[in-house]
């Protein structure tokens, strides 16, 4: 079995950032990208990737079949909306299981919200998405985007068990499109997919994390 790499592994922290400088882009405004808004915000950090990997995600949609899209469902998440998230869900696991250590309950947390240090969101380098059709009709990949491991029975996962037959094929065919366009997936989450922050680098044996956190001006 493939080891999983959980965001609060102490490789994924120890791993450098340079950050390259690279400007956030507003992909709402890029020709041939989809982007949902169900995640939208007021000041639309969502709809906001880095450059490269906005370029990168082109190349991933034309990997796709005639009549198939890629569908952005959130970039670009504030530090401070990150924090948010992560206490929210560290206080589910606390409660589902108060015997645990502060450790055990970082490690359960990370398992579906990133740690805000390291989380790939800040940096404008992940991007959550799914698949859809020309007409905006999402494709069965299993779960809902965002499903939590609770809700889901552990479907969330990309590699589930229990995920076969259309949506299996769907998440194998979404694998293969971001794989050409060089992003990695987060294993406990099949829509989370980035490039160029830490935990790309850590998978991708880089040396350095190409984007750090960005604060949007």
């Amino acid at each position: 079995m493939t080891e999983i790499i959980l965001l609060s592994d102490r490789r994924v922290a120890a791993t450098p950032v340079v950050d390259n400088g690279e400007p956030l882009v507003d992909v709402r405004g890029v020709a041939g990208l989809r982007v949902d808004t169900r995640q939208a915000d007021g000041d639309g950090s969502y709809a906001h990737l880095r450059a490269d990997v906005v370029r990168r995600l082109l190349v991933a949609q034309d990997e796709l079949p005639t009549g198939i899209r890629l569908l952005l469902v959130e970039g670009f998440r504030p530090p401070q909306l990150q924090g948010r998230y992560f206490q929210e869900y560290a206080a589910v696991m606390r409660a589902a299981e108060p015997d645990a250590s502060p450790d055990r309950v970082r490690e359960l947390t990370s398992a579906y919200i990133s740690p805000p240090e390291v989380a790939p969101h800040v940096s404008g380098g992940a991007v959550d998405l799914t698949l859809c059709t020309e007409d905006g009709v999402e494709l069965a990949l299993g779960t809902e985007v965002n499903a939590t491991p609770e809700e889901s029975e552990g479907g969330c996962r990309t590699a589930a068990p229990r995920i076969t037959g259309e949506p299996r094929a769907n998440r194998e065919l979404m694998c293969r499109a971001m794989t050409a366009g060089g992003f990695v997936n987060y294993p406990t989450e099949w829509w989370h997919w980035s490039y160029g922050d830490r935990y790309w680098a850590l998978l991708s044996g880089e040396p350095a994390a190409r984007y750090g956190p960005v604060a949007r001006g």
